[in-house]
C-alpha cells in the first residue's frame, strides 16, 4: 500500500492542475481538501482519495500530457492569474490547461516552454541540474573585451556571485549568453552591475530545444524532443523529499571573537 502513496504536491502536478511549486501554495493557502479535511504539507494521498481544489475535484490525467515551445512576445506575463492583464494563457488561449515552466521578464522576449506536465515543471526548475538557457542580448553602449569577460567570469549580484557562463559578442552591441543558472532578472542586473542597460533580450534556446516559431506562436513538442529532453533531464532529483523545504538544524552557539584575535580571518564571519 506504501508505495502506491504519493506527496500530495505532486498529485496535484501529476493532474496537470498546475507546477508541483504553485500546489505546495495553494496546499499552504487551505484551497485543498483530502476527504473533506485540509492537509499539511507533505501530506500523502493513496488511489481511492478524493482530493479537491476550491471545492473542485481533480483526477490524475489519463490523456497524453501538453507540451509546446511558445515564442513569447514582448509585454506577455509570465503567469497563470488570469486576473493579470496580458497573461500569458489568456494569450495562448489553449483549449487545455496549461501553464509556463519558468519566467521570462514582461520585457523579455523569446523561448519559453507552456505544458500540463507538473513533474516536469519541477525537474527543469531546480537550478542545481545545470540546464542550459541560451539568450541574444543588446545593450545600449559599445561591447568592450573587459564586458565580455567579466560577464563571463561571474558578477556580484543579489548576495551572490553569478555563476561563470559562456559569452560571445555577435555584434557592436548584441552579445549571446549561456546560463546555467536562473536568478531573477539575472542578465539585466548583470549588464547594470557593468554599467550597461539592456535595450532587447531574447531567449532562443532552452536545453536541447532552440526557438523556431514567429513571435506569437507556439508548436508542439515532437516526440524526439520530449525524449530526448527527458533524457538530459534525468539526472535531476525525482524524489519526492527533494520538493519540500528544507529543515534548519540548530545551530551550536556560536563564539564571539575579538577582531584582533589570530583566530577572526581564519572564521570567515565577515
Amino acid at each position: 500500500m506504501e508505495d502506491q502513496l504519493k506527496r500530495l504536491n505532486k498529485f496535484i502536478g501529476e493532474t496537470g492542475f498546475c507546477s508541483r511549486r504553485e500546489a505546495d501554495k495553494i496546499i499552504e493557502e487551505g484551497r485543498v481538501t483530502i476527504n473533506g479535511v485540509v492537509p499539511e504539507l507533505g501530506t500523502k494521498v493513496a488511489p481511492h482519495d478524493e482530493v479537491r481544489i476550491d471545492g473542485k475535484l481533480i483526477r490524475e490525467k489519463t490523456e497524453k500530457s501538453v507540451y509546446l515551445a511558445f515564442y513569447k512576445p514582448v509585454g506577455i506575463e509570465c503567469t497563470t492569474n488570469l486576473d493579470v492583464h496580458n497573461n500569458i494563457v489568456d494569450y495562448i488561449n489553449y483549449p487545455k490547461r496549461i501553464f509556463p515552466i519558468g519566467r521570462l521578464d514582461k520585457a523579455s522576449e523569446g523561448l519559453i516552454f507552456m505544458t500540463n506536465d507538473g513533474d516536469i515543471v519541477n525537474k527543469i526548475l531546480r537550478a542545481r541540474n545545470n540546464h542550459e538557457k541560451e539568450y541574444t542580448v543588446t545593450v545600449n553602449k559599445p561591447i568592450t573585451d573587459r564586458f565580455i569577460e567579466r560577464m563571463g567570469n561571474g558578477v556580484p549580484i543579489l548576495d551572490t556571485v553569478t555563476r561563470k557562463c559562456k559569452v560571445e559578442q555577435i555584434s557592436k552591441f548584441t552579445f549571446k549568453i549561456i546560463l546555467t543558472q536562473g536568478l531573477n532578472r539575472q542578465i539585466r542586473r548583470m549588464t547594470e552591475y557593468l554599467g550597461y542597460d539592456v535595450t532587447a533580450l531574447k531567449r532562443i534556446r532552452i536545453i536541447n530545444i532552440s526557438l523556431d516559431v514567429p513571435v506569437g506562436r507556439y508548436r508542439d513538442l515532437t516526440d524526439a524532443e520530449i525524449k530526448e529532453l527527458n533524457a538530459l533531464i534525468e539526472p535531476s532529483s525525482k524524489t519526492e523529499e527533494a520538493s519540500l523545504p528544507k529543515v534548519e538544524t540548530p545551530r551550536k552557539r556560536t563564539e564571539f571573537i575579538k577582531r584582533d584575535d589570530p583566530r577572526f580571518k581564519k572564521r570567515g564571519d565577515y
